[in-house]
C-alpha cells in the first residue's frame, strides 16, 4: 500500500511550537511507516520527515513574512495531485481545497475534518460527499450533512511525554492559542480566585484581546506569559502541573493539550464544549464545569483525582499506535471498495 499525507504549509511538519493538524499529519506518517506502510509525506522542505519527503514550498508560510498564503497553498497541493497516480489513496489534513480536484483524478482520497473554520465552507464538503471519504476527529465535531467512514481521535507520541505523578508545584497552566475562544481571560480569573500561580503558554493570535484583556493582568509572580513552547518545555510545563485550565468558549473539534496534560499525568479542568466530554473523564482525570467560579472549586478538589488514571487514560485513546491503527483499518476498508 502506497499512501500520501497530505500536511498543510502553515508551518513546518512536526511544528516548532504550534501547529497542531501538522504535528497530527507527522505523528500517522511516522507510525504507518512503522505498521510497514509505504508513506511519502506532502509537506513543507524543512520538515523532518520519518520518511520520504515530496515538497514544492520551502518553509511554513506562517514562518515566512515574504511567503504568500494562497500561492504556497496552491503550490502545494497541485503538486501532489499531479501525481496523485502514483499512490493507492490520499490522505488529506490540508481542510477543503484538495477535495477539488477529486473528480480529476482516480485515487482515492481520505479527508480527516479537523475542525470547521466556518459553517461557509460546508457546501464544498457536501458537493464531493459521493467521491471523497471523511473521518472526523471526534463525535462532537460532525455535521449531520456530511456521511463518515470513522471517528478516529488525534494520538500522540506519547514518548514525548513524561508521566508525573506528584505535581508539587500547585501551579495551575493554561496551554494554547491566546485568544478569547480559548478563554484565556477566564483562566487567569480561575487562578486568581484560587490563589494559584497561573503560566500562560501558547502563540498571540489575537493581540488585541492580549493587549487589553490578559497583559494588564501579567505580574510575573502570580501571572506569568512565557509564549509558545516547543516538546520539551511542553513537556516539563504540564507535567509539573497541578492541572491544566481549559475553559473553551468554543466547540472544539478536538483540545490537543487536553491530551497532552493527562499523558503527564495532570487533570484538566474544562468548560464542556465540543468534544471534552469525549476526552475527560468527569471528576476522574478532571472536571467538567461550567463557570470560573465552579473551576475554582475544582481546582480545591484536585486530590481526588488520580494522576496515574489520567495517564493511563489518555494512554489508551490518544497514543500514536491508536491513531495509526485506526487508520490503516479506514484505508483498507476504502480500498476494499474499490
Amino acid at each position: 500500500m502506497k499512501v500520501a499525507i497530505l500536511s498543510p504549509v502553515a508551518w513546518r511538519t512536526p511544528p516548532r511550537h504550534y501547529g497542531p493538524w501538522e504535528q497530527v499529519a507527522y505523528n500517522i506518517a511516522e507510525g504507518l511507516v512503522k505498521l510497514g506502510i509505504e508513506v511519502t509525506l506532502f509537506a513543507t522542505g524543512d520538515s523532518l520527515a520519518p520518511t520520504e519527503l515530496a515538497w514544492t514550498v520551502p518553509s511554513g508560510y506562517e514562518e515566512d513574512p515574504a511567503s504568500d498564503a494562497k500561492v504556497a497553498e496552491c503550490l502545494h497541493i497541485s503538486y501532489l495531485m499531479e501525481q496523485a497516480g502514483a499512490f493507492d489513496l490520499i490522505h488529506n489534513h490540508f481542510d477543503f481545497l484538495p477535495l477539488t480536484y477529486s473528480r480529476l483524478i482516480d485515487t482515492p482520497m481520505l479527508t480527516t475534518i479537523h475542525g470547521f473554520s466556518s459553517s461557509r465552507i460546508l457546501p464544498v464538503y457536501e458537493r464531493y460527499n459521493d467521491r471523497c471519504s471523511y473521518v472526523s476527529i471526534s463525535n462532537a465535531d460532525r455535521s449531520p450533512l456530511l456521511r463518515y467512514v470513522a471517528t478516529v481521535y488525534n494520538g500522540l507520541r506519547t514518548r514525548e511525554f513524561t508521566f508525573n505523578p506528584d505535581a508539587s508545584t500547585g501551579r495551575l497552566v493554561f496551554l494554547g492559542r491566546i485568544h478569547p475562544d480559548k478563554g484565556t481571560w477566564e483562566a487567569v480569573q480561575i487562578a486568581l480566585e484560587s490563589h494559584r500561580e497561573i503560566t500562560l503558554a501558547g502563540i498571540i493570535q489575537d493581540q488585541a484581546y492580549f493587549d487589553e484583556k490578559i497583559e494588564p493582568l501579567i505580574d510575573g509572580e502570580q501571572v506569568r506569559y512565557i509564549g509558545p513552547v516547543g516538546p520539551e518545555a511542553r513537556d516539563e510545563l504540564l507535567g509539573s502541573a497541578a492541572a491544566l485550565l481549559h475553559p473553551i468558549r468554543f466547540e472544539e473539534p478536538f483540545g490537543m493539550s487536553v491530551a497532552e496534560a493527562m499523558l503527564c499525568g495532570t487533570p484538566v479542568i474544562a468548560f464542556p464544549l465540543g468534544s471534552m466530554d469525549e476526552l475527560i473523564l468527569d471528576r476522574q482525570t478532571g472536571f467538567l464545569v461550567s463557570s470560573v467560579e465552579e473551576a475554582a472549586e475544582a481546582v480545591a478538589a484536585l486530590g481526588m483525582i488520580s494522576r496515574t488514571r489520567c495517564h493511563a487514560w489518555a494512554v489508551s485513546r490518544f497514543s500514536q499506535e491508536k491513531m495509526c491503527a485506526d487508520y490503516l483499518k479506514v484505508y483498507k476498508e476504502i480500498l476494499e471498495l474499490r
